[in-house]
């Protein structure tokens, strides 16, 4: 049966149109601009700004981080180390109550190397006996083998860790020989995988380049851009998700302010709030500023922007950052580095789904998935109006804000 959502502002991934009415049905959208007919379901928006689910385009998650990813109107979230086995996501394909989720499963990581350093801050979060096991390689032949290893177990895509520790307080980490890492690169591509790098520093992103990678899971944050970095990440035709919340976090900053909004407040646990008061604090030395500036060059060079934020365990030591609400935090902060509200919401709509090949959603088209989030106010105007959360649709399911607790 069709349901019409009536009277919204409607941002379709890209721009505003001009139609106020959504139809659904069989859990995609089937038109835009249709009048209802006499006796079909409709739901008022009542004037507030309906736009394709988001997609948080870097986290590492768990059941509970997708419930409350949806909660903040985030439909998919693409994790970037973790590992779900096929029966697991088929569960949450057709669970409407959380987010859906991409994986990369486990990165190409060396032996000794990130995020092994991390496990002990863990805790009761740590994989137990019988839990995922963080295998790593040292040569090409062995990359090859990790890639055809877990594609065949389902990765979407393929994650590569570059990264010798010393913006996350661990200097010296064993890296990958770049000859592995190419090696592992073209191994993907050829079985038709995208390749998405974790490079924190200058050089370790232009070590992510030259072995051919398609996206960066963060932007460096060592130091200030130069033009020849800027030229070669467009010419590359990268994606790039900044995460400047995790930026930020590394940089001694929380998110204690987003904790205290009633609208984040209400919908997390204590043990969340206490994360997002939390920062990793590994880079003080940072400047935060050339991070928004390095956003800001790569959006004018026309870079491919997505928004991720990280989002993991809940953790204050790992903290500034929590499912679902983060995201809205990366928005504002995209907007504070130059982008448009428009261009922000595109980050986190548009642009992941056609960055990463899902086709079905990031979009309000007829034909695309019914994953929608509806915002009180202009969030397109004033961007901190993407908290204000009436409704979320998974699926053409619709659970309001008073049915999320």
């Amino acid at each position: 049966m069709k349901q019409h959502i009536v009277n919204a502002r409607v941002f379709d991934g890209e721009k505003i149109l001009d139609a106020g009415t959504v139809t659904l049905e069989n859990q995609s959208i089937v038109a835009v601009g249709e009048t209802p007919a006499a006796g079909e379901e409709t739901f008022d928006a009542k004037g507030a700004t309906l736009a394709p689910g988001l997609i948080d385009a870097h986290v590492h998650t768990s059941l509970d981080g997708l419930r409350d990813a949806l909660r903040f109107g985030v439909t998919t979230e693409l994790e970037m180390q973790g590992y779900w086995t096929m029966d697991q996501r088929k569960e949450i394909e057709e669970d409407d109550s959380i987010a859906d989720v991409r994986s990369a499963l486990l990165a190409l990581m060396a032996d000794g190397g990130h995020p092994g350093e991390l496990m002990d801050d863990l805790g009761d979060h740590r994989p137990g006996e019988g839990g995922w096991k963080m295998p790593h390689v040292s040569t090409p032949d062995e990359a090859v083998a990790h890639v055809n290893a877990f594609v065949e177990q389902g990765a979407d895509y393929i994650k590569v860790m570059i990264e010798e520790g010393t913006v996350i307080g661990h200097p010296g980490l064993p890296q990958i020989d770049l000859a592995a890492v190419k090696a592992g690169v073209a191994e993907a591509h050829r079985l038709g995988k995208k390749v998405i790098a974790h490079a924190v520093t200058l050089e370790a992103t232009r070590q992510a380049l030259d072995a051919g990678v398609d996206g960066l899971a963060h932007l460096f944050i060592d130091q200030r851009a130069d033009e020849q970095i800027v030229s070669a990440l467009a010419e590359a035709d990268v994606f790039v998700a900044p995460c400047l919340v995790i930026s930020a976090s590394l940089m001694g900053r929380n998110a204690a302010a987003l904790a205290d909004d009633p609208r984040v407040a209400s919908k997390l646990s204590p043990e969340w709030l206490d994360t997002l008061r939390g920062c990793f604090g590994a880079y003080p030395q940072g400047t935060f500023q050339h991070a928004l500036d390095n956003v800001a060059a790569l959006h004018a060079a026309g870079v491919d922007l997505l928004a991720g934020t990280d989002s993991s365990i809940p953790v204050p030591s790992h903290g500034g950052v929590a499912h679902g609400a983060s995201v809205h935090h990366e928005l504002s902060l995209l907007v504070q580095a130059g982008l448009s509200p428009a261009d922000a919401f595109a980050a986190a709509t548009a642009t992941p789904a056609r960055c990463f090949g899902l086709s079905d959603r990031g979009r309000i088209a007829p034909g695309m998935r019914a994953d929608l989030v509806l915002m009180e106010g202009d969030p397109l105007r004033t961007i901190s109006d993407s908290l204000s959360i009436a409704a979320v649709w998974r699926r053409g399911v619709r659970k309001t804000a008073l049915e999320e607790n």
